[in-house]
């Protein structure tokens, strides 16, 4: 199993991916507790669902810098694959919340349930993009992060 992330200041968008059928299942979100909160309710999941790989959603700026908001994912990320000894890839996840957002107005979702499903259904598609195109270029990423 592997598991996709799309990491906010508040939330955490949990899927679940299957890549012997390339499926993506909205699983959770975690309100963020704080990092070695967050870590530890992560290698939690990682461990029941008998994961093999994190993929992170990593938000990138039009010129391929990364902003603030992407060095803390990279950050996070790095810090959770080492805690929970399994490997990371990054995917870009340019307007997946807003496309989760609009396919759950599209559902006619009351606002408090489109709070609720946004992140776990972002990290769907994050899942989505990595079987689809595969991990962002490593080299890219982490010249850019300093890493």
């Amino acid at each position: 199993m592997i598991l996709a992330l799309d990491v906010g200041e508040e939330r955490i968008g949990v899927a679940l991916g299957r890549p012997d059928l390339a499926l993506a299942l909205p699983k959770c979100v975690l309100a963020r507790q704080g990092r070695d909160r967050d870590i530890q309710a992560l290698k939690t999941i990682a461990l029941e669902e008998e994961a093999c790989l994190w993929v992170v959603g990593l938000p990138r700026q039009a010129d391929d810098r990364l902003s603030l908001m992407a060095k803390k994912i990279l950050a996070f990320a790095a810090r959770l694959g080492r805690a929970s000894c399994l490997p990371v890839a990054f995917v870009d996840e340019w307007e997946t919340t807003r496309e989760a957002t609009e396919f759950l107005l599209a559902a006619d979702l009351s606002r408090k349930r489109r709070r609720r499903a946004v992140d776990k259904l972002a990290a769907a598609l994050i899942m989505e993009r990595y079987f689809r195109s595969g991990p962002l270029a490593e080299d890219l990423w982490a010249s850019n992060a300093g890493v």
